[in-house]
């Protein structure tokens, strides 16, 4: 099957897998989904994450979830630039999640960070989503 939002695809995935309290869930490899990852896991969203290869060609990342006394560490995780609406955003203009308390994370010329860094380094781009 075929899925036109991979990134998308990835949130879905970790959202219900928060919703059934898993501990990890997995979702087919891809470099911008690693890079996501990447950045989740430093800002401390996510326990850590690791890439499986198959004897296929095909390889998956598990993620392992964080939770903190029994409550998932990412409460809401959402789509902000979709396939039918890239929302693209200036260093002025980068959204601040919960006031400063969650992450959009962006696609820039710099490569995938937070919103925090991108305004350090003086880069806009595409806003991916936003975590809280």
């Amino acid at each position: 099957m075929s899925v036109s939002d991979p990134l998308g695809d990835m949130l879905t995935r970790i959202r219900n897998a928060i919703g059934r309290k898993k501990n990890t869930v997995s979702t087919p490899a891809s470099k911008l989904r690693a890079r996501v990852l990447d950045v989740l896991k430093t800002e401390g969203y996510i326990r850590d994450y690791s890439q499986v290869d198959y004897d296929n060609g095909k390889s998956e990342l598990e993620i392992e979830l964080k939770y903190y006394e029994g409550t998932p560490v990412i409460r809401e995780i959402a789509r902000v630039s979709k396939p039918g609406r890239r929302v693209y955003v200036s260093v002025k203009s980068i959204p601040q999640v919960a006031n400063g308390l969650g992450v959009a994370i962006l696609s820039t010329p710099k490569g995938v960070m937070a919103d925090h860094e991108a305004r350090e380094q003086n880069v806009g781009g595409e806003v991916l989503c936003q975590i809280f």
